[in-house]
Parts: structure tokens; sequence; C-alpha cells
């Protein structure tokens, strides 16, 4: 693969965990604050009052939080591959274009 490729790949991967990780912190903020102050969490997303485990929720924003954090060191990892590639070192004279000398 590509070096360019590679940097293309390891920017994308890094954007989709920062959408992970604001999309799902925005989604746990309200479990967050009901249970810093009250003993109970409820959801209101469907217009009236469920309760919900609040431990249970904790632990989805932690495991979204750890896929997110994966997506961008995953991506970090393969972004500084792509970087640190050998562009134009490995290509073959007989593989160069332009004028020979020789």
């Amino acid at each position: 693969m590509s070096d360019i490729r590679l940097i293309m790949l390891g920017s994308t991967i890094i954007f989709a965990g920062f959408v992970v990780g604001g999309l799902t912190s925005s989604q746990y903020s309200q479990f967050a604050l009901q249970a810093g102050q009250f003993d109970d969490c409820y959801d209101y997303s469907s217009g009236t009052a469920i309760k919900v485990r609040c431990d249970q929720k904790e632990e989805d924003k932690n495991l979204f939080l750890v896929l997110s954090l994966g997506l961008i060191g995953g991506g970090a990892v393969i972004l500084a591959k792509g970087i640190r590639g050998k562009w134009d070192q490995n290509v073959k004279s007989d593989e160069m274009l332009g004028p020979k000398h020789g």
C-alpha cells in the first residue's frame, strides 16, 4: 500500500474516532450528571421517565470511550507509518522516470 494511502486511511480512522467519541459522549452526559447528583438514573429519550441502572450506563459510556480511543490510537499508528514511509528511497533504477544519467 502506498504511503499516501496510509496517511489518508490513518486520518480517516482518527476522524471516525472523534466522531464516535463526540456522538456517544453527548448521549451519555445526562446519565453522568444524574449519577453524580442522585441515586437513581432515568432515561427521558422516549418522552417518559424510564428507570435505568446508572452503573450499566457508566459501563456503556466507558466501552464507547475505549472504542473511540482505540480508533484514534490505531489511526495514529497508521498515520505515523505512512509519514515515516520510504517514499522515493526504494525506487529501482529501471523503474525511474525521466532522463537517464549515466
